[in-house]
């Protein structure tokens, strides 16, 4: 009799233990459903994010380039005194932007690096420069821009319209400009801050002069 007892009592321990545990394995299996499900609703928001962030930056892109084809037209029509527009196709793959600019007249399509002798490429690239460091993180890269022979392919007469863009666009946007040029510094008087001309010199190299400041008399004839 008392072993039938005790065998009771082992059995009830038992049973009361294997209760328990499985009690904790439900709940555990309750707080794996519960992330499951909190997971779930994690991805579905995230796609949604995902999907509503791609179609901004999208937008906010177009944008930006209606104002880069706003502004640059202004500029080739100012300097060029001619009836074209700048004009951008966007492509978007892999969520990354390709984007071909062309130049509309009255209707036409033409290509930017055949068109005008290289006209429109000079001042195009002078924009396009300038709003690319813009987009920079002034606290690591300075507002500095060099234009090495940048009128290259400009005619002389138009050269003074492209150096008054040039500083109204530097002043507006805190940028400081270098610009290299081989067109008579006269093109440069009127909206130049400071005009230099690099004098031969022979084999000592070259000399730095102002403007307003003539070669000596040991410096060859310009």
């Amino acid at each position: 009799m008392d072993e039938n007892r005790k065998r009771l009592r082992r059995l009830g321990d038992r049973f009361t233990a294997l209760k328990a545990w499985r009690e904790k394995d439900e709940e555990e299996a309750s707080q794996v459903r519960s992330q499951l499900a909190e997971a779930r609703r994690y991805l579905a928001l995230s796609e949604r994010v995902t999907s509503a962030l791609e179609a901004l930056s999208e937008r906010i892109f177009k944008e930006v380039l209606e104002v880069i084809e706003e502004k640059l037209s202004m500029a080739l029509q100012e300097v060029l005194d001619q009836p074209i527009r700048l004009k951008a196709d966007v492509q978007w793959k892999r969520n990354a932007a390709a984007v071909d600019f062309w130049i509309e007249r009255q209707g036409h399509r033409e290509d930017i690096l055949k068109g005008q002798g290289g006209s429109v490429a000079n001042i195009l690239s002078v924009g396009l420069r300038m709003f690319a460091l813009t987009t920079l993180d002034e606290k690591a890269h300075r507002r500095f821009l060099v234009l090495d022979e940048q009128d290259c392919w400009l005619h002389p007469d138009l050269v003074p319209r492209l150096v008054k863009i040039v500083h109204e666009a530097g002043r507006a946007l805190g940028f400081q400009v270098l610009m290299i040029s081989h067109h008579n510094e006269s093109s440069f008087n009127r909206y130049a801050d400071r005009i230099y001309r690099l004098v031969p010199r022979g084999e000592a190299g070259v000399r730095i002069v102002a403007a307003d400041e003539r070669p000596g008399e040991e410096d060859p004839a310009e």
